[in-house]
Parts: C-alpha cells; sequence; structure tokens
C-alpha cells in the first residue's frame, strides 16, 4: 500500500491517500516507457525542412554552349548542381515522421509512467484546486506553498477549468493537464506531478 499526505490548497496537511499501486500498474517496463517517448518525440517533429534539386531551382534547360570546339569542359544547363545557383544533387525533401503504437500500449506506459512517480516520491496530492478569476498569482503562490518549482512540476486536475488554465498559461515550463489528457511523455518530461485527489480517483477509476 502507498499512504501519502493530503494537503490544502493553502500548503496545510489536511489527510492522507492511501491505495493499492497495482490497481495503476503491476510494474514499470522502461522499455514500452522509451518507445512511447520516442513515438511522441517523433511526432513532434515537425518534417518541413527541403532544399531545391536540379529540377526546381530557376534558369533555363537550354545547354550553356555547344559540346565542342569552344575549349571549356563540356557543360549542360545552368541548373546543375555542380555551378553555383544550381539545384542540390541530393535534395531534401518534407517528410512526416509520425507514427502511433497501439492504444493498449500507451494507456499501458501512462499508467506505468504514473506508477514510476509514486515510485520515487515525486507526487504530491492536494485535496482541491479552485482558481476563481484567472490570476497567475494564484499558481504562483500555491506552488510557493508546496515547495515545488513551477518550471518542473506537472499539475493534474480532474477536468477542464479555464481559470486554472488561463492563469498557468504564463508560467515558463509549467504544464497543466485534465486527468483524462494525461500521457506518458508529460509524466516522464517533469520532475514533479501535483494531483487533486478527484483527478487521482478518476485515474484509478480508468485504471
Amino acid at each position: 500500500m502507498i499512504s501519502l499526505p493530503v494537503y490544502s490548497q493553502q500548503g496545510a496537511e489536511v489527510g492522507s491517500y492511501e491505495f493499492d499501486p497495482a490497481e495503476i500498474a503491476s510494474s514499470v517496463n522502461k522499455q514500452l516507457l522509451h518507445d512511447v517517448v520516442v513515438m511522441y518525440e517523433a511526432n513532434r517533429r515537425v518534417g518541413t525542412s527541403a532544399t531545391k534539386s536540379r529540377g526546381m531551382v530557376q534558369g533555363s534547360t537550354k545547354k550553356m554552349y555547344r559540346q565542342k570546339g569552344t575549349g571549356n569542359a563540356r557543360a549542360g544547363s545552368r541548373r546543375s548542381p555542380i555551378r553555383v545557383g544550381g539545384g542540390r544533387t541530393f535534395a531534401k525533401t518534407t517528410k512526416d515522421w509520425s507514427y502511433r503504437l497501439p492504444k493498449k500500449a500507451i494507456r499501458l506506459a501512462t499508467r506505468m509512467a504514473l506508477l514510476s512517480k509514486f515510485q520515487d516520491g515525486q507526487v504530491k496530492i492536494v485535496d482541491s484546486l479552485e482558481i476563481a478569476v484567472p490570476k497567475t498569482k494564484e499558481v504562483t503562490a500555491f506552488m510557493s506553498v508546496l515547495g515545488l518549482d513551477p518550471a518542473k512540476t506537472l499539475l493534474a486536475i480532474e477536468s477542464y477549468d479555464v481559470n486554472i488554465l488561463k492563469s498557468s498559461r504564463n508560467i515558463s515550463g509549467f504544464m497543466v493537464t485534465p486527468a483524462a489528457g494525461l500521457n506518458a511523455y508529460d509524466l516522464l518530461h517533469q520532475r514533479m506531478l501535483v494531483v487533486t485527489r478527484g483527478a487521482l480517483d478518476s485515474l484509478r477509476d480508468k485504471a
């Protein structure tokens, strides 16, 4: 069993949270986590790098001068890759790097990444988080009382909350996601996880 203290929005300890880690995942498979992280990184690649081949650059395709009798080496068009302003011999083309692993593997990796956070002691549970109007100061004060660096923290909330999201978007590096949108990449990217009691209940139910 895992037992962790539960904190209020003001940073005071208001109780504890106990659960069986097997409810989330039976173990942590590092190879699966690696494969899923590589997939997310590949899907983030834009793939728009490109150069022009000899058929794409501007210029005439006419032979520059006759083949024989000039004393010069034979030459083709100005688009030739050996000439300044010509096309590249092996031109780069745009490429789509994205791919998908099976849905079951991705979901399992998310649960494993979550389990690894609990095993490494990188989780803080809060009873609830409520922000009446969007204010960045509310979130920074909340992080401060918990003693966390926002740039290295992921906040998981029970459901979409526009006030929390708007209050967090100006904090560099700070990440906020509803429990339904949690993924292995975000969990492993950020050092600390702050999760509300309701979000953790939701994650356990889905697992």
